[in-house]
């Protein structure tokens, strides 16, 4: 039989209490609860909270990694890199978002939670083919949905559209190779036909 859901008030009170001083920021939203912790507490707290009676957070059901450089069309003043997970306590039917930004933007690192909850291993591989992102500690940190010798990490807002590099297979070398980006970058305008006959169109 599934509980009753708990109030999110009651949530944030409950992780406020458990995760004490290394709470850097919590609210709610939505009906949703949002803790934000720091790198350096990242892992003791997700650990708390997946124990802690009243939080109970048996499964991470996503973690995903954000690149803050600009946001809501505005420079961004503090870290820009961060990752966010989702984690649901099935035994007490609620939810809890968990974000916490890197240090350094020169080069983001954030500890591995793959041994709190398996389902971390492939969301952070992603994060990191994806953005950048270092996890510590994970045990086999490399891409996931880029190929092995791509330059760079596409979900970053300052990666060219374009890319850096393409690739094709060359039938006499048989295999694929990697050449620089042939691509011209261009402005495209749809062509709007404001009425019948317009400019001598038919």
């Amino acid at each position: 039989m599934t509980s009753v859901a708990i109030r999110p008030e009651k949530i944030k009170d409950t992780v406020a209490a458990v995760l004490g001083d290394k709470v850097r920021k919590i609210h709610v939203a939505l009906e949703e609860v949002t803790v934000e912790v720091s790198a350096a507490d990242y892992l003791a707290a997700m650990q708390q909270l997946r124990d802690a009676p009243g939080c109970q957070f048996e499964q991470l059901i996503d973690l995903c990694g954000v690149d803050y450089s600009a946001y809501a069309d505005e420079v961004n003043e503090g870290a820009r890199y961060c990752v966010v997970s989702h984690l649901l306590s099935v035994s007490l039917n609620q939810r809890l978002r968990v974000k916490v930004f890197c240090a350094d933007d020169d080069f983001p690192v954030v500890a591995s939670v793959a041994d709190l909850w398996n389902s971390a291993n492939w969301y952070e591989r992603e994060a990191f083919d994806l953005f950048g992102i270092v996890f510590d500690g994970h045990n086999d940190l490399r891409r996931i949905l880029t190929d092995y010798g791509f330059i760079g990490h596409p979900f970053r807002k300052d990666f060219p559209l374009s890319g850096h590099v393409e690739m094709r297979y060359d039938a006499e070398q048989r295999r694929v190779v990697y050449e620089p980006v042939s691509i011209e970058p261009r402005e495209i305008t749809p062509r709007i036909i404001r009425e019948d006959k317009y400019g001598g169109l038919h």
